[in-house]
């Protein structure tokens, strides 16, 4: 596989992504309303809030966090590992790998090229954050804001490269999909997903430094969030840094897993 023939094939590739999202629009709008447990968790915290702060949230900040939460998950999350599942059950993967591009270059242009429209989807509710009260609650600081954006990208990439990390591990096993709960589990606690890690305690916001899950939810919004009182905020070195640092090694696990898993799938017919 050459770069050359890797980069005239991509402009191909995305517009068989947005194709293909079109195309299977039911199933596109179910998966993004599988995403919207921050709106229950909002309706939760504010109901609480309304009897007084929360560790340094009132109910404006938590409507600001959730909606946030909402936007990140929508535009970072991915479902690489069912397609890679079913491809491996059904033995599709042998013509995959017979292309000339390498089946990491389908797979992130494939789900790229649905990120637009899930654009489309969040704006709504970054409009309704930005007329609320919740607009109160974001910082001002122009290198923050403009930071937003790579943070966001590097958030979508440690989701994508973990979820090809998971799905690698249909190669060895037959249930790798209970990994997913696994893994969805440790997620919603660790990311900030249910609850602002601020607002947990001390010992899980230490362990949350050193996983993954947080720079894929809550970097971003607290890149944004203005800091609760009294509670020490992160640097946007310790952010951002931290992101590009977990890019690299899912990454790394994620090929690792794949090449592995593919001799295998090869040594066993395919």
């Amino acid at each position: 596989m050459s770069a050359r023939t890797t980069i005239r094939a991509i402009p191909t590739l995305l517009r068989i992504g947005i194709a293909e999202t079109i195309a299977y629009r039911a199933e596109f709008l179910i998966w993004m309303l599988t995403t919207t447990m921050p709106l229950v968790m909002l309706a939760l915290w504010s109901s609480v809030a309304h009897d007084g702060p929360f560790r340094g949230y009132d109910s404006n900040r938590f409507v600001a966090y959730y909606l946030l939460a909402l936007i990140v998950r929508n535009l970072t999350s991915s479902w690489v590992v069912w397609q890679i599942n079913d491809e491996v059950r059904r033995g599709v993967l042998a013509m995959r790998l017979l292309r000339p591009v390498h089946p990491f270059v389908a797979y992130t242009a494939t789900h790229i090229s649905a990120v637009p429209l899930r654009g489309l989807i969040v704006l709504p509710v970054a409009v309704i954050m930005l007329v609320s009260s919740a607009r109160g609650e974001l910082i001002t600081d122009p290198t923050r804001l403009a930071l937003l954006a790579p943070s966001l990208a590097m958030a979508w990439a440690i989701t994508f490269t973990l979820m090809l990390a998971i799905g690698s591990l249909a190669f060895f096993f037959d249930k790798s999909m209970a990994v997913m709960d696994v893994y969805f589990g440790v997620f919603a606690v660790f990311s900030g997903y249910l609850l602002p890690l601020s607002t947990m305690p001390g010992w899980l916001q230490h362990t949350a430094h050193y996983l993954p899950f947080r720079y894929v939810l809550s970097a971003p919004i607290e890149l944004v969030l203005k800091p609760a009182p009294g509670v020490p905020t992160a640097s946007t070195l310790e952010l951002v840094g931290g992101q590009a640092v977990w890019v690299v090694v899912m990454f790394t696990l994620a090929l690792t897993l794949w090449r592995a898993g593919v001799r295998r799938f090869e040594a066993v017919g395919a």
